[in-house]
């Protein structure tokens, strides 16, 4: 037999007091077709997903990231007044890149202000904010309570040991590229770091010059960095290539005087024939209009980046 319905207003998450108060029994709490993902609350099995599944770029979002978001909202219904999340929990919420490793490890980042009582229970990691360090904001897309952008960049600083990714993050917020508006400015981004000492601001110091507003994604940002790192020329950022005023193609990285394209292949590109179709004819108009096109995978750039930067040398150096 089916359970009895829930009343209405209850929604596909609630705490047990609301339901009771609602008139939902205990037994009725105890059904199979109710998780109970933190103390207190229960979310139904088979519940409609409030979960969003793109970005605020428009960027499809991982398992890892929607698994997260996903116990963000049913923790949202029990979160008290004082309560917003913060850290690894923020940067999903925003969309913001992170290496996959801090996205595996369990658990809610939630804060409260000092001197408030940190938040306790299975499943959260509570933090103590500092009133003067910390800006909290509303994301607009879930209406969850969250530490602003540029916060949760600095933030970050305390678990994201490489500079690189502190980049990527702050390139993320700062994006001006194919979106309305950026989450934040680099303005901001001086301020959170100016507010205060907080853990790991030698690292937001050394990222922060290396933040731009073109970067569309975490690899174009490491591809960058590996590149600089090594000596070699900064790359424009997705450039868009005409020739005789016809757009040709728009490419992740280039070096224009010397018709040089880096474009980075993610798993959508092998996963979706018809992708892998159009860019193969992409590949065929640059190369027919005089551009070496140099085609970086994920392998190569997370596990030998020695390998790309030899390519783009041997590259630059038969073009000059």
């Amino acid at each position: 037999m089916l359970p009895p319905p829930l009343p209405r207003v209850l929604g596909d998450r609630f705490r047990v007091a609301d339901a009771l108060r609602a008139g939902a029994g205990t037994n009725r709490l105890r059904k199979p077709d109710l998780d109970r993902p933190f103390h207190g609350v229960r979310a139904l099995r088979e519940r409609a997903s409030t979960v969003v599944d793109f970005d605020a770029f428009g960027q499809p979002r991982g398992e890892l990231e929607r698994r997260h978001l996903r116990r963000a909202f049913d923790y949202s219904v029990c979160m008290t007044e004082h309560e917003f999340f913060c850290h690894t929990t923020a940067a999903v919420i925003w969309g913001l890149p992170l290496p996959p490793e801090l996205l595996r490890a369990p658990g809610l980042d939630v804060a409260v202000l000092a001197p408030r009582r940190l938040p306790r229970g299975v499943g959260i990691r509570g933090h103590q904010a500092v009133p003067k360090l910390t800006r909290r904001a509303s994301e607009p897309r879930s209406g969850l309570s969250v530490t602003s952008p540029a916060t949760t960049w600095a933030m970050l600083a305390r678990t994201l040991r490489d500079p690189r990714d502190l980049v990527a993050v702050g390139d993320a917020v700062v994006r001006e590229w194919r979106v309305a508006e950026p989450l934040a400015t680099r303005a901001d981004l001086e301020a959170a770091l100016a507010a205060g000492r907080r853990i790991g601001i030698g690292r937001l110091r050394e990222a922060l010059p290396y933040v731009r507003t073109g970067s569309a994604s975490r690899p174009e940002t490491r591809t960058r960095l590996e590149l600089i790192d090594a000596g070699l020329p900064e790359p424009s950022l997705n450039f868009d290539i005409y020739v005789d005023d016809v757009r040709l193609a728009c490419v992740d990285l280039a070096y224009p005087a010397l018709k040089i394209a880096i474009e980075y292949e993610g798993e959508h590109h092998l996963l979706s024939p018809a992708q892998w179709a159009r860019d193969i004819e992409r590949y065929d108009r640059l190369r027919a209009a005089g551009w070496c096109v140099i085609r970086v995978t994920k392998i190569e750039l997370f596990s030998h980046p020695d390998r790309l930067v030899r390519r783009v040398a041997v590259a630059i150096a038969s073009r000059r």
